[in-house]
């Protein structure tokens, strides 16, 4: 039951933040971007077992949890993250507004830090299984702001 609610919760994540994608755009085309961008088909290649990592992970975590409160600490957690990891794609692609993106970007990367500091307090496992999850937002955040810095005039 947790792992197919985590499943739930994690692909609607995916679903509420791919509403607001659109990389064939003239507007995103137009932005000058780093020679080290991955290509954009590469984008669901990796967050697909990302978004599955984060399910196991979160299924895992509640499955540990010693206690009805702490459960609900993790989810609550969890759902913050999952929400600002759907809102990216809206402040980035959404409003078209890569700076409003860098925010969002690092307002996840906090999100994680502490998701996964929750998730170690319990369960071990689950915290170092969404190690990849926080390292790829990192990275996001690292294109992000050379997004921002190469497009200073839009």
């Amino acid at each position: 039951m947790r792992y197919g609610a985590s499943a739930v919760a994690v692909a609607a994540t995916a679903v509420a933040g791919a509403g607001a994608v659109d990389a064939d755009s003239t507007w995103y085309r137009s932005l000058r971007k780093p020679v080290w961008q991955p290509p954009s088909w590469a984008f669901g290649v990796v967050w697909t077992p990302l978004y599955a990592t984060i399910a196991y992970a979160a299924g895992h975590a509640l499955g540990t949890a010693p206690d009805r409160r702490e459960r609900t600490r993790f989810a609550t957690s969890l759902a913050v993250n999952l929400a600002v990891n759907a809102g990216w794609n809206w402040l980035f692609f959404g409003l078209r507004n890569p700076k409003a993106g860098l925010a969002g970007t690092l307002l996840l990367n906090l999100s994680n830090a502490q998701l996964i500091h929750r998730t170690a307090r319990t369960d071990a496992a689950a915290a170092r299984a969404l190690l990849p999850y926080a390292g790829w937002c990192a990275f996001a955040t690292a294109l992000n702001a050379s997004l921002v810095r190469k497009n200073t005039t839009r």
